[in-house]
């Protein structure tokens, strides 16, 4: 144990400030995890690793699979017209929109709005998403992550989330970052089913899934309050409140309010609403305006057992970055390769470039790093399969802790295993690992305030330190891109 001790010190002395911490080649056997005592000198050497400061050169690598990307953007950016769309896919890092909108705001100011792009109700589906948009309904909806096994009836697609109800519907969106008002809504279902209308409308609607049950009882003649508050339960209190009596007087034909503490479903009527025309082609059916749109209605088309959604997707009319992120709680990659309706439906965001962000969740169950790499070569392989033109950045998943306490070396291997293959495999890499500080970097990232308490997951102030770290790389490659331009 001395010994080692001491060799890692001697390595710590001669590294230089530009050096990676896990550049030492650690391998996913390394350290053993279960193993206490061997980790037991990592309080020593992580207060020592602690007090470097690891600075990278901060570039995405092998950018020459970037070039059909790089000269979309440039013509987008010289004809001052057109979309480039970019789709970020990955895990709870991306689910949450916090490092991804960092990365959505800091492109778009540089090289143009185009929209939020890809968007889904996660508060009808109970779990968290993005600021930007809100989504309310008066129904209730099942949903399905793509972490659990496929059910017949419930189709996972692009959203990596099944979400379907059987209850007459209505559906609230609400823009409520007005950077991303929008003029194009599409609406995405499994085999592009007409499964929804839209319209807007001219009154505050508001979406309650119940409401308290309305209960009305004409009185018969010589029933007094006494005998009526017994029946339903009420006291006569209760009974004069509620219909603004100051005595005991009633008079028989007239009609009471009984309160009650039971709901009903709340319906909403058709007529309530202003119904918008929809257009279709193979992949959505979609609704443009010529106004900026911050609110819509999503709505029952005919009469079905079951309304599936797979997402929407937000533009505006003018030139710019179209960032669409899609991100599950708990996702790996062999999670979305059980799904085929998730690549399937992947042309309907027209993708340019597709960052891919995985790695956390398949580290946490310790799959080997070339049992990852299948995995993730196979999301690759997919991607290609129905977006052969697309680009693909890879992203290495950022350093966390097992247990609040030893240090995350698969994440380590994957890093360097995915830096390998990226010529073989003509994916550009970004390594958010390094740049994030590497194996040792979780207790100073902590005290700097970036890494929350579960030690895997980052605070606001984290994800935004990645995206600025990401959008200085990716600016880096494009301008190099320019530069060498013929």
């Amino acid at each position: 144990m001395l010994n080692k001790l001491l060799y890692i010190l001697c390595l710590l002395c001669t590294c230089t400030v530009m050096a990676q911490v896990d550049s030492l080649e650690v391998e996913t056997d390394s350290i053993a995890i279960a193993d206490v005592d061997e980790v037991a000198m990592d309080s020593l050497v992580t207060t020592l690793i602690d007090s470097i400061e690891v600075a990278g050169p901060n570039n995405i690598t092998n950018t020459s699979s970037l070039s059909l990307f790089f000269e979309k953007l440039y013509y987008m950016q010289e004809q001052g017209k057109g979309h480039v769309n970019i789709v970020h896919i990955g895990d709870s890092h991306i689910q949450a929109d916090l490092f991804t909108n960092c990365i959505r705001k800091g492109l778009q100011e540089q090289y143009g709005n185009g929209g939020a792009g890809f968007s889904f109700p996660h508060q009808l589906a109970k779990t968290n998403g993005t600021y930007n948009t809100r989504y309310k309904s008066n129904a209730s909806w099942n949903s399905r992550r793509v972490i659990y096994a496929a059910e017949p009836d419930m189709e996972v697609g692009l959203s990596g989330i099944a979400l379907e109800t059987h209850e007459n519907f209505a559906v609230e969106l609400n823009v409520k970052d007005s950077a991303y008002n929008f003029n194009t809504i599409k609406v995405i279902t499994p085999g592009n089913e007409e499964a929804f209308d839209m319209a807007t409308s001219s009154k505050t609607i508001i979406m309650e899934s119940t409401v308290p049950k309305v209960i009305h009882h004409k009185i018969k003649s010589g029933e007094v309050l006494g005998s009526i508050a017994r029946k339903y339960g009420v006291t006569i209190t209760e009974l004069k409140r509620a219909n603004g009596l100051k005595n005991n007087n009633i008079r028989a034909g007239k009609t009471l309010k009984i309160p009650t503490s039971q709901k009903e479903k709340k319906e909403i009527k058709r007529s309530e609403f202003i119904p918008l025309a929809l257009q279709a082609d193979s992949l959505s059916h979609y609704y443009h305006s010529d106004a900026a749109i911050d609110k819509i209605y999503l709505l029952p088309h005919g009469e079905r057992k079951e309304y599936s959604l797979s997402g929407l997707v937000l533009e505006n009319d003018a030139p710019g970055i179209v960032y669409h992120t899609i991100g599950v709680n708990g996702a790996k990659a062999s999670d979305y390769n059980r799904f085929p309706l998730f690549f399937e439906q992947l042309p309907a965001l027209k993708p340019d470039l597709v960052v891919i962000s995985l790695g956390t969740n398949e580290s946490f169950d310790k799959m080997g790093a070339d049992a990852f790499l299948q995995q993730l070569n196979q999301f690759v392989a997919n991607v290609r399969a129905q977006c052969p033109d697309a680009a693909i950045l890879i992203t290495t998943p950022p350093p966390s802790l097992f247990k609040r306490k030893y240090p995350n070396t698969f994440a380590a291997a994957y890093a360097k295993g995915i830096a390998m293959q990226e010529a073989e495999k003509n994916l550009a890499t970004w390594d958010m690992y390094s740049e994030m500080g590497g194996l040792y970097s979780v207790p100073r990232n902590a005290k700097k305030g970036f890494i929350s308490t579960d030690r895997v997951h980052y605070t606001k102030d984290g994800y935004e330190k990645q995206g600025k770290l990401f959008i200085e790389a990716f600016i880096k490659a494009y301008d190099n891109f320019k530069t060498n331009r013929k």
